[in-house]
């Protein structure tokens, strides 16, 4: 089975790094790479990946509401990534929404 991984960071720099990572498993398939949230939004719809790899801070769209969109049409698990040593830039934000009754 080929995992599908769908990379998605406005550093072209970043998402080559990590394709050629993954690049050397034969069980890793990168389907597509996004600059941004919204583009990454697109391209899961399209491409239907298993994981996105997915900056937290980019351009236009961020990373958590475009999580927040792809984990609602899709079935695929997020790994979020981020190189600050904070937690305010995403927390609360990365919080679940409370349910409503």
């Amino acid at each position: 089975m080929t995992i599908k991984v769908l990379l998605a960071d406005d550093q072209a720099l970043v998402r080559a790094g990590f394709r050629s990572l993954l690049a050397r498993s034969r069980d890793i398939a990168v389907v597509g790479e996004a600059a941004d949230g919204a583009e990454a939004v697109r391209l899961a719809a399209g491409t239907r990946p298993d994981v996105v790899l997915m900056d937290i801070r980019m351009p236009g769209t961020d990373g958590i509401t475009a999580t927040r969109s792809i984990v609602a049409d899709l079935d695929c698990r997020v790994v979020i990534l981020t190189t600050f040593d904070t937690d305010e830039h995403f927390s609360p934000r990365c919080a679940p929404e409370p349910a409503v009754s």
